[in-house]
């Protein structure tokens, strides 16, 4: 029994190492954690792999120290792509294979994105990817963790849209991702009115030479101001190229996307200085504790600051380690079910919990939308000097703002003043000529013809150009009403090398700043450029000779039966007059041939109101009175109808059959011409200085000239300023839009030279312009043929003043019987003397004592 006591001690402490022992193994073979196997695929090489990885691992153990009650615990698997797409897919089937990854951290270019997308979805592993190649809807387990894109397409529209830029041109990298941002750019922007001119694609492997060719292709076209959108290795080649070029001096604006502006720490000073000016968008950290920790870390390992891609791992890892610790609570596995459950169902479960995920990171709010990381805010950068100074904010809500979360009252108060290149402060697209010390460059059309509308003496031997003119005149006005300091390079465009429309092709390429002349508006001609208002009248006219007056022009007014219906009254109210006063008056007596006289000198002096003898009988006053208001009407509607023969020449080419002149070259077609103006005759002639128009004129059709010149207004002034007398013009149809100076698609100088002819309108400048090239010239517009007079249409006065004849006959006739019958008889019809009493008023009194 006391050796029993003795060894029950020693036993017990055995018995107890033996447990202790146990439960150490167990705890060994089970940890208190799910482990669960993540891939990392970085190229390793890069500075931007170096970055991620570091950040990684660092995100790995801060989360895990904060969150230490995480039944999950992610493990890395890390693996060096060496820059090759291959060796990116290889390792990601390796790390399927042995560690069985359940996500995969990774995908920095293009390429290496374009295999992972499809392995992801094959295998049902998550694939977060550092590639700008965003996610879709075809591709579920492909999720971007890094800045999307396409959001800072409207920041640029937004800012297009404050400044007014109308035009710019895309800068792009060649590749499947770079042609698909320039697409969607492109379309984004042409919503919001603003047009993207050209489009301009640089391959990475492309040699210095053909990268120079290309930007000196850029910097001969009008637009100046670049949106460019490349990997940071080939933007930092073109800006340097570009600076060689002159194309970083004043005039020239460059806009970089965030994928040049995120990797600024990378670059040296000799790219900084080839950068001066240049305005970029990148992606928005905001100052946080964390961020202070991430930083202080990543200086403890000798790292450079953080940057965006460190910023899109950190915040990545810590939705994937989130993830990952929900998909257990759903699955409810332990280590041994991990081995057992199907990667699909994981993966599944997987995906949808990354999907859901929503936590401040970082960056700010970190929540997935279609495959992508949402973007909120950007970060709106100038480079000036060796730093990257903060002009403002771009956010989804509030636009541009000085500061996050601050809404701006006006539209340029939300950013800082912008140094662009060349040292110009803010918008420098309206003085854009003179800071360059740069001459507008003009293109004129040479024609043959000299006139007062436009003229153009080229001088070959000294090579100067001498302008001058109606149309010049108006455009320096114009334009020194705004900007007086404005110099002009006027370069002739000879008719040799085109026509007008060459030459506002010409304007469309960039080959001039601007186009004046004699330049009608079209239609088609504005689908490529932009015209001014036009400073010119409208429409069509005809210049025609002035008719030669008949002798007998003055028979026109009446017709034949009007003046025979005349004729017969003058005569009939004399013979009325006669017959009323001869018996009384002794001015209508005398012998046969004197009473004839005296009746028709009466009768027709009445036209012109001279008629002198005094009438004595109230029937003749009252005869007379309605005659004269009847000859009152009749020599008033003479003397219109006559001064419209006299005054308006009558355009009748297509009862003539007459032939009709146009000047060469008129951008009009010509049977628009003349089924507009009426013409039924198409035999046109071409002409193509004033003195063949007035030879042609002057000639006339029957002798080989024409009977009509059909032109534009201003031409038709323009003869009209050189021929003053023996020429009329009638304006017919506003079927031309006259007169317009020609500028590119979007230039300032369209509306601000618009607002200045309007202006020089209203003051009357440009009718005094008028009055000096072209003297004073009446505007005749085209009217009817007037009518002439006839009888038909003035049968009612005749009528009245026959009535009128009438009545004084019958009267005289009734008193003229009532003297010859007996007087027996007068007493019984003159019942109560009334009639006696009427007729004693209208006779005189010697016809009633005779």
């Amino acid at each position: 029994m006391e050796i029993i006591s003795r060894k029950s001690p020693c036993l017990f402490v055995l018995i107890l190492i033996m447990v202790c022992f146990q439960t150490r193994s167990k705890a060994q073979v089970d940890p208190p954690f799910m482990e669960i196997p993540v891939g990392v695929i970085l190229d390793m090489g890069s500075r931007v792999g170096k970055t991620v990885n570091s950040c990684i691992s660092i995100t790995v153990s801060e989360f895990y120290a904060v969150n230490s009650h995480y039944k999950t615990r992610i493990v890395l698997h890390s693996r060096d792509t060496h820059g090759e797409p291959l060796h990116a897919l290889s390792a990601a089937l390796d790390l399927m294979e042995k560690p069985k990854v359940q996500a995969i951290l990774g995908s920095q270019s293009e390429a290496e994105a374009k295999l992972m997308v499809v392995l992801g979805d094959q295998v049902s592993v998550p694939v977060l990817s550092f590639s700008p190649i965003p996610s879709s809807n075809r591709h579920p387990y492909f999720l971007q963790i890094t800045q999307d894109e396409t959001a800072q397409v409207k920041a640029i529209s937004s800012m297009a849209l404050s400044y007014g830029w109308k035009n710019v041109i895309v800068v792009f990298e060649d590749t499947e991702n770079g042609r698909e941002m320039a697409t969607f750019m492109t379309n984004f922007l042409q919503e919001k009115r603003i047009t993207v001119t050209y489009m301009s694609p640089i391959s990475t492997s492309a040699s210095n030479e053909v990268l120079q060719e290309k930007l000196h292709t850029l910097s001969n076209m009008q637009t100046k101001l670049y949106i460019i959108h490349a990997s940071h290795s080939l933007a930092f080649y073109i800006f340097k190229n570009a600076k060689c070029l002159g194309m970083m001096d004043a005039g020239y604006k460059w806009i970089a996307t965030s994928k040049i502006m995120d990797s600024m720490e990378f670059i040296d000073d000799e790219i900084m200085e080839s950068m001066q000016g240049v305005v970029g968008l990148k992606s928005y950290i905001p100052q946080s504790r964390d961020l202070k920790k991430l930083t202080l870390k990543y200086h403890a390992m000798e790292l450079k600051d953080i940057n965006a891609y460190a910023i899109s791992a950190y915040d990545g890892v810590s939705a994937l380690a989130m993830a990952v610790e929900k998909t257990l609570s759903v699955l409810k596995l332990n280590t041994q079910d991990l081995a057992t459950t199907g990667s699909a169902q994981w993966g599944t479960i997987l995906l949808n919990q990354m999907l859901r995920i929503s936590f401040d990171g970082l960056r700010g709010n970190f929540k997935f939308m279609n495959g992508r990381v949402m973007t909120q805010v950007l970060e709106i950068i100038n480079v000036i000097g060796k730093e990257e100074v903060k002009v403002g904010f771009w956010t989804a809500d509030a636009g541009f703002t000085k500061k996050i979360g601050k809404m701006n009252s006006f539209p340029h108060d939300g950013l800082e003043p912008i140094m662009w290149p060349g040292g110009i402060l803010n918008n420098p697209t309206y003085r854009m000529l003179q800071v360059t010390n740069r001459r507008l460059r003009i293109g004129i059309p040479m024609k043959s013809r000299s006139g007062s509308l436009f003229q153009v003496n080229h001088d070959t031997q000294t090579n100067s150009t001498s302008v001058s003119g109606f149309c010049y005149d108006v455009f320096v006005a114009a334009v020194r009403a705004f900007d007086p300091y404005v110099d002009f390079e006027f370069i002739p465009f000879p008719p040799h090398e085109g026509n007008y429309n060459d030459l506002i092709y010409q304007v469309y390429l960039g080959e001039f700043d601007a186009a004046i002349g004699d330049i009608t508006i079209t239609s088609n001609r504005s689908l490529y450029v932009d015209f001014t208002l036009p400073y010119t009248d409208h429409g069509l006219a005809t210049l025609t000779r002035s008719a030669d007056a008949s002798m007998w022009i003055f028979m026109k007014p009446l017709s034949s039966d009007l003046w025979i219906v005349c004729g017969c009254f003058f005569i009939l109210i004399g013979f009325v007059i006669w017959v009323l006063e001869h018996g009384s008056n002794d001015e209508f007596q005398g012998s046969l041939v004197q009473q004839i006289g005296t009746t028709l000198w009466f009768a027709f002096s009445t036209v012109v109101f001279a008629h002198r003898q005094k009438l004595e009988s109230n029937l003749s006053r009252f005869v007379i009175t309605v005659w004269l208001f009847v000859v009152l009407v009749l020599v008033s509607s003479y003397t219109a109808t006559l001064s419209s023969l006299l005054t308006v020449e009558q355009i009748q080419l297509a009862s003539n059959r007459g032939l009709i002149g146009y000047q060469h070259d008129i951008p009009i077609q010509f049977g628009v011409i003349v089924r507009n103006m009426n013409f039924k005759d198409t035999r046109l002639k071409p002409y193509n200085t004033l003195e063949e128009f007035a030879e042609a004129l002057t000639r006339g059709s029957k002798k080989g000239g024409v009977d009509a010149i059909v032109d534009e207004i201003p031409y038709i002034k323009e003869f009209l300023a050189h021929y003053s007398s023996g020429y009329t013009m009638v304006v017919s149809e506003d079927i031309t839009n006259g007169f317009g100076f020609v500028f590119p698609k979007g230039s300032p100088f369209c509306a601000k030279i618009s607002t200045q002819i309007a202006k020089l309108r209203e003051e009357g400048t440009l009718q005094m312009l008028q009055e000096k090239w072209f003297g004073q010239i009446s505007d005749s517009k085209s009217p009817h043929a007037p009518n002439i007079l006839n009888f038909k249409g003035l049968r009612g006065l005749f009528l009245l003043s026959g009535v009128s004849m009438a009545v004084a006959l019958l009267l005289f006739m009734l008193y003229y019987t009532h003297e010859k019958l007996h007087s027996t008889y007068e007493n019984a019809m003159l019942v109560g003397g009334k009639l006696a009493f009427i007729l004693r008023f209208l006779l005189p009194k010697s016809a009633i004592r005779n």
